[in-house]
């Protein structure tokens, strides 16, 4: 099975809660009706104005973000149905950036009492960025994933789930060259907008800044929060 993950980009007119309503509705019905053989469907969408109009981490080209849709299917080969439905979102204005990725879990939350259609509790931040370019492929997984994620569990000590995807190919044209997509979830938007409840200390927040250029330039992290919706599992 392989995980494609494609990011919508707002358009001149969008519309948050249009936007949703349409993903996890009639667009979610379209995919898995498409042909593509998807067998996961999940839905991050930005419709988050409302309950946080100031976000207190959005970085880079974050507040461009409309949102993520990531699919699973059983081979790339057959993946034109789901760039077309998801162009026919974006529209004439905005665009799709797809890429083909290597999913790891390195923090899972244990069971789960919501269903397939349902939002998922709390609020997911998502992250983006490229690999550097003074960094080797070595150097940058082993900056990213063996000294920094080790260390996330104390950063951010409420975090219920963490995924980190790392890029294998870029699928559309002209796409960016990100390397990596990482999203965390915390369990009420509470968790997410306290500093003080994001974060597990000042200690572990300054070694994370210290440890950012094993991995990632900070000019090119890009960042927003997230509402889930698990269409299907």
């Amino acid at each position: 099975m392989e995980k494609l993950v494609h990011l919508l980009w707002r358009s001149e007119n969008h519309n948050e809660d249009a936007h949703r309503a349409h993903l996890t509705g009639e667009l979610a019905d379209r995919l898995l009706a498409s042909g593509a053989g998807i067998q996961r469907l999940d839905i991050l969408s930005g419709d988050t104005s409302e309950s946080m109009p100031t976000p207190s981490i959005l970085l880079g080209r974050g507040n461009e973000l409309a949102s993520v849709v990531t699919t699973w299917v059983n081979t790339i080969d057959d993946r034109a149905p789901i760039v077309a439905a998801l162009t026919s979102v974006v529209g004439t204005t905005g665009h799709l950036d797809q890429y083909l990725v290597t999913e790891s879990v390195p923090q899972m939350r244990e069971g789960r009492d919501w269903a397939d259609g349902e939002a998922t509790p709390g609020m997911t931040h998502f992250s983006w960025f490229p690999k550097p370019d003074h960094l080797s492929d070595d150097d940058f997984f082993h900056g990213w994933q063996q000294v920094h994620t080790p260390k996330t569990p104390e950063l951010h000590p409420l975090r219920v789930e963490y995924v980190r995807d790392s890029v294998a190919r870029v699928l559309t044209a002209g796409s960016p060259p990100i390397r990596a997509l990482v999203a965390e979830r915390f369990p009420t938007i509470e968790d997410y907008l306290d500093p003080k409840r994001f974060y597990g200390s000042d200690e572990a927040l300054g070694e994370s800044v210290t440890d950012l250029p094993l991995y990632a330039d900070f000019e090119s992290l890009n960042s927003r929060p997230l509402f889930q919706t698990i269409i299907l599992s």
